[in-house]
């Protein structure tokens, strides 16, 4: 037997199915967001967010994710996600150009201890960011996913709706530009007298 209590604008057995709707979209969110939150953070960062917002911006991935949940094909939420970060993360960089602020500057909020291991990790992380963020957009992304994510090229085109052939071409001229700046980095380091 169904009860349903009726109320001027209000029917609970009308409420009761999207109560579900809700509770089911809860746990597919929660499912989501063990599987893909480092995934988001590690692709917001390589995208140039520096490390001191990357929650900031990581939280407005999540928040764009909760709102259009319901529009997201199963199993193309990976793609969503990656979608996103890459819009959260230009509109960061502009963000932060329009404020004037340094990279190195919101780098110290981070600082490790003195100890020479995190010390070079930190130098590496560093350097790595300085050559991404001197790709292009269109080759960051497909060098990232592919040489940082390991995806396979497959996965990468499904993922960015791209012809095999295009993400074949980013990612080669993504390694080229990738080996000239850290060639033009090494260089420059030597001509200051420092290390290779």
């Amino acid at each position: 037997m169904t009860v349903s209590l009726s109320l001027p604008g209000l029917n609970v057995a009308d409420k009761a199915p999207q109560a579900s709707v809700v509770e089911t979209g809860s746990e597919r969110l929660s499912a989501l967001i063990a599987a893909h939150l480092d995934f988001v953070w590690r692709s917001l960062r390589r995208l140039g967010v520096p490390t001191a917002h990357v929650d900031d911006a990581a939280q407005q991935v999540w928040l764009i994710l909760v709102r259009r949940l319901a529009e997201i094909e199963s199993g193309s939420e990976r793609s969503f996600l990656f979608g996103t970060a890459v819009r959260v993360a230009a509109e960061w960089r502009r963000k932060l150009a329009r404020s004037r602020e340094v990279a190195a500057t919101s780098e110290t909020a981070d600082d490790a201890p003195d100890a020479e291991e995190l010390l070079a990790a930190r130098q590496k992380r560093l350097v790595l960011d300085e050559v991404l963020d001197s790709l292009p957009e269109e080759l960051r992304i497909v060098f990232i996913l592919y040489e940082l994510e390991e995806q396979t090229a497959a996965e990468i085109a499904q993922l960015l709706a791209l012809p095999p052939g295009t993400v074949a071409s980013r990612l080669r001229r993504a390694r080229a530009a990738f080996d000239a700046v850290v060639k033009r980095l090494r260089a420059r380091r030597v001509a200051q007298g420092g290390a290779k």
